[in-house]
Formats: C-alpha cells, sequence, structure tokens
C-alpha cells in the first residue's frame, strides 16, 4: 500500500468511526462506545494534517501545469513558481508529521502520573536536591497548567525530603514525563562546605502512569493494614492518635506507607492510590515486555537505576547522557521549571527511533 492509499484508509476509517458515534445504541456497552470515541478523537488531528498535506499536494500540481502552460503570462508564471517552491517545501514537513502521527503510541500517554523522589547517595544534600527537584517538577506543572498534590514526605532533618511523592494530574502528563525516571546526578557546593569543593550526589526519580479502577483489581483479602502513631524527623512524635497507615499487598510484596494527613482514612485513601499505581507499575513490566524493549532501544529503559542526568552547578550545565545533550542552562530549567529544554529532544529522539525501526 502507498503512502498516499494509507492516508486514504486513515480519511475512511476517520468517516467510518465518526458516522458510527451518532447511534450510541450501536455499541455494546459504554465502554465500547468510550473507546470508539477516543479512537475518533485520536484520527481527528491526524486526518487534519492528511487535509493540510492533499491541500499541498494539489497546489503544487497546479503550479506546474500552469508553469508548463505556453499561453500563461510570465506574471502568473512567477506567482507559479512562488507557489511550487513554498508547497514543494511543504509536501516532506506534513508528510513526516503524519509518519510520526501514526506511530504506535503509549497506552498509558495520556495518563496522570505518580512522581516518587527519593534521596540517594549523598546524605543531606541528596535530600536537599531531591527538593530542589521536587520543585522543579511543581514549576513545570504549574507552567503547563497541570494540578499538582504532594501524597506522601519524609523530610531531612537538614531540609530537603529523604523521599517525597508528587501527583500530577493534567492532557499528555505521562507522555511528557515518562523520560525522567532514573537517577539524577548533581554536582555543586554544598551549603555546609567551608573550603569551596565541589561534592556529586545524587536522587532517584520514579514516573509512574497512576491506575485507575479499571487498570488494577485489588482483592481486599490480599491486603495487610497496619495503623499506627505518626512520627516526625528524628523520631519525634507529631500525632498523639494511630492515624499513619502501612499497607502491604501480599501477593506482591508492594508496600506502601503515610502518615501526613491527621485523619486516617486520608492516608489510607492516599496509601491506597500509590499502592494501585506501584501494582500497575509491575504489571506493566511483566506483561508489556514488547514496550519495555521497545523503551530500551531508544531513549532509556525507565530503570530506576540508570544515570540519566547530571546537574553542575559550578558550570550552569545540564547533560542529559540518553541523548548526550547538553544545556547551559541550570537556572531555567532547575529554578524556573523550564524542562521543554530537555523534554522536548528527548520526545523527538524517541519519535526518529521508532520512525528508523518503522521504516526498517
Amino acid at each position: 500500500m502507498s503512502f498516499e492509499d494509507k492516508l486514504d484508509s486513515i480519511v475512511e476509517k476517520h468517516k467510518k468511526v465518526g458516522d458510527s458515534l451518532s447511534d450510541p445504541s450501536a455499541f455494546a456497552d459504554n465502554k465500547a462506545f468510550a473507546a470508539a470515541s477516543k479512537e475518533y478523537s485520536d484520527l481527528t488531528p491526524v486526518v487534519e494534517k492528511i487535509a493540510e498535506f492533499k491541500t499541498a499536494k494539489s497546489a503544487v500540481e497546479e503550479s506546474e501545469e500552469m508553469l508548463s502552460d505556453p499561453e500563461c503570462d510570465v506574471e502568473m508564471k512567477e506567482l507559479a513558481k512562488d507557489e511550487l517552491e513554498e508547497n514543494k517545501k511543504l509536501l516532506p514537513e506534513l508528510e513526516q508529521e503524519i509518519k510520526v502521527a501514526l506511530l504506535p503510541k503509549d497506552k498509558d500517554d495520556d495518563k496522570n502520573v505518580i512522581v516518587e523522589i527519593r534521596g540517594g547517595t549523598g546524605g543531606d544534600e541528596a535530600a536537599l536536591f531531591a527538593g530542589d527537584l521536587l520543585g522543579m517538577y511543581m514549576k513545570y506543572a504549574s507552567a503547563k497548567g497541570w494540578k499538582t498534590e504532594i501524597l506522601t514526605t519524609s523530610e531531612s532533618e537538614a531540609g530537603g525530603y529523604k523521599d517525597v511523592t508528587l501527583s500530577i494530574s493534567g492532557a499528555d502528563v505521562f507522555r511528557r514525563l515518562k523520560f525522567e525516571s532514573g537517577v539524577h546526578r548533581v554536582q555543586r557546593v554544598p551549603a555546609t562546605e567551608t573550603q569551596g569543593r565541589v561534592h556529586t550526589s545524587a536522587a532517584t526519580v520514579a514516573v509512574l502512569p497512576e491506575a485507575e479502577d479499571i487498570d488494577v483489581t485489588i482483592n481486599e483479602c490480599d491486603l495487610k493494614i497496619d495503623v499506627y502513631r505518626a512520627s516526625g524527623p528524628g523520631g519525634q512524635s507529631v500525632n498523639t492518635t494511630d492515624s499513619a497507615v502501612r499497607i502491604t499487598h501480599i501477593p506482591t510484596g508492594v508496600v506502601v506507607q503515610n502518615q501526613d494527613q491527621k485523619s486516617q482514612h486520608k492516608n489510607r485513601e492516599k496509601a491506597m492510590r500509590i499502592l494501585k499505581t506501584r501494582i500497575y507499575d509491575v504489571q506493566r513490566e511483566q506483561i508489556d515486555a514488547e514496550r519495555a524493549a521497545d523503551r530500551k532501544s531508544q531513549v532509556g529503559s525507565g530503570d530506576r537505576s540508570e544515570r540519566i542526568r547530571t546537574y553542575n552547578y559550578p558550570q550552569s550545565r545540564v547533560s542529559d547522557h540518553r541523548i548526550n545533550l547538553t544545556l547551559y542552562k541550570i537556572d531555567e530549567i532547575v529554578n524556573n521549571g523550564e524542562l521543554d529544554w530537555v523534554i522536548d529532544p528527548l520526545i523527538a529522539e524517541d519519535q526518529a527511533a521508532k520512525l528508523a525501526m518503522s521504516a526498517a
């Protein structure tokens, strides 16, 4: 099937799905109707881009006809020549955009995420860096119009976080943040360093697509739930009631605990959100081996032990090691949350790898 035949089949499919949506009773259930609605919505921008491609192609053909017409006057031929050059340049750009739009999509791309950040090697400085990463993601989310909610925290006595869990919800959240999973390394002079020596520390980030009720079914019998009294840094009591909650999912061994809220009910609710998401992540890795292999061939495996990025403060440098990207914009990226400087090249590299694989 030629490229243009494929485009025609997509337009035809879009129309067929659109026509079917006019009669919801034709679907077996609401789930089938929702799936068709999503398919129609996903195809609509592709069909619009195909229309642009076809318009540009027709314009090229019309301009070529005018240039070959001996009866066409000079002024019209000059105009046709300009339009021909413009549309000939536009056609390959539109073709590339259509090919990218048609690449297989990660089924979790439109999900909200839960981001887990843990201070790693480096003690207090690692905890402070974990706090910096939290601020970076929250500022980026704010700029995108996404909603954020801190679910759990374990603060360090020196400031920052031993670990913190953040929920981010909005459009295309997982699609844009999924390559943030891994080890983030920082090189800078700590505030407590008296001799001006640069120290290296690290924090681990895990970006997990948040599980919905249809994604994970949890049997209450598989849960071990413990309640206890919450405590703060150093072990001091911060609550006089048994409001902290620890939930263990016995089949997988996944354990989640939360003590941030004074209400045991709210702590349990947040812990269950995180638990479902972690179980869903385990299932994704076990079941979707094809997806995991696909990611490894591109910009990273999503493995939390993989060192992905270095933030060097003395040089104001941010380096992403997966795509050999170096930017001297540490203030914009970390302090202002302008992560698109890094995320856009990662997505572009991912798309280029997929296009190469599809062409092979």
